[in-house]
């Protein structure tokens, strides 16, 4: 015999995945456009872009994925911030 509290599990178990399923759902996108800013962030200083791959750069294309790339690429190229740092060749001997 199924009780009323069985019943009331049921359904609290039932709401509380499909609250998972729509978090999941909305997030998965930002996750995605994080993760694809770090990948052009690390491409873009494989390249020689002179971007400084620092704890705040990586932060800022985590948070702000692929334009937040750009900002910090874009920034770099300007010598404004994220610029990384070169070593004379003299000094390196």
């Amino acid at each position: 015999m199924v009780t009323t509290t069985e019943i009331a599990l049921l359904v609290l178990v039932l709401a509380l995945l499909f609250g998972a399923f729509r978090i999941i759902k909305a997030v998965k996108p930002l996750v995605v456009n994080a993760i694809v800013g770090v990948i052009i962030l690390f491409i873009a200083n494989f390249v020689g872009l002179g971007v400084e791959i620092s704890a705040v750069a990586v932060l800022v294309c985590a948070v702000g994925g692929v334009p937040g790339a750009l900002l910090v690429i874009i920034l770099a190229y300007l010598d404004i911030a994220f610029v990384a740092t070169m070593a004379p060749l003299g000094a390196m001997a």
